[in-house]
């Protein structure tokens, strides 16, 4: 079965992998995946904001994302968010592990089971380990071979977006814990969980957060070869790793 890298903002394919543009049909409408071909066809690759980064944060349909990765067998995923940096220790162009997550948002189809009996009713899914410690041990482990190194175990703080969050509420997101802040993980990792698939992510930062500086600024510089980087150490920590190393979420 593939496995799938989920990208973000500026991440759009996955440079030396051989994919095939595949729209993915659900019960809650189309969404596009590139299906890896040949040698590659142990995984795929998903972009949440589309190709041509057309969709924002608060429009992306996350179940047919998560959906359709689930009816192509998928069972582990890492997923890749560019965010703002909270902690001190995870500037601009900073890594983190992602090891757990704060919902701020609403207005969002955040789960497949509301109610509906023909979709399974009602299912509480378990987020007690949101993200798979085999995944985020391994990213750790093979970060060096990409030269890079990660911030371990990082709480990302999930608001709506698109706008940017203000001082105060990096102020309150700070005196909750949260190391990082970004627009999109939240849904993804809550959805995945419930279809019986497994998380590992990983954060860059772009800026740092509100408040830290005068104004915000995104550092561009260097910025894709770090991404191409992060995609090469998504796609090994999936092909170093089996869907017998996760756990999937108990459902209550």
């Amino acid at each position: 079965m593939p496995a799938a890298v989920l990208g973000g903002t500026g991440l759009y394919n996955i440079p030396g992998l051989t994919v095939k543009e595949t729209i993915v049909k659900t019960p809650y409408g189309d969404a596009l995946v590139f299906v890896g071909q040949g040698a590659d066809d142990d995984i795929v690759f998903l972009t949440r904001h589309g190709p041509t980064h057309g969709i924002p944060p608060h429009k992306i349909n996350y179940r047919a994302n998560i959906k359709a990765l689930a009816q192509l067998g998928v069972k582990r995923i890492i997923a890749n968010y560019a965010v703002g940096g909270i902690n001190a220790a995870i500037p601009p162009l900073g890594l983190a592990q992602l090891g757990d997550f704060v919902d701020f948002t609403t207005g969002r189809e955040s789960t497949f089971y509301d109610g509906d009996p023909a979709l399974g009713g009602v299912q509480h899914a378990e987020m007690s380990q949101p993200y798979c410690p085999a995944l985020s041990d391994k990213l750790h482990e093979l970060a060096p071979d990409f030269g890079l190194s990660l911030f371990r175990d990082a709480v990302y703080a999930t608001f709506n977006g698109p706008r940017f969050e203000t001082p105060a509420e990096i102020r309150m997101m700070r005196l909750l814990g949260c190391d990082v802040v970004g627009m999109t993980g939240a849904q993804e990792v809550v959805l995945a969980r419930e279809l019986g698939m497994t998380v590992g992510a990983v954060a860059l930062s772009i800026n740092w957060a509100a408040g830290i500086q005068r104004s915000l600024e995104i550092v561009y510089d260097g910025l894709p070869a770090l991404r191409e980087k992060v995609l090469a150490l998504s796609v090994a920590v999936l092909r170093a790793t089996t869907d017998d190393d996760c756990e999937p979420a108990k459902l209550h």
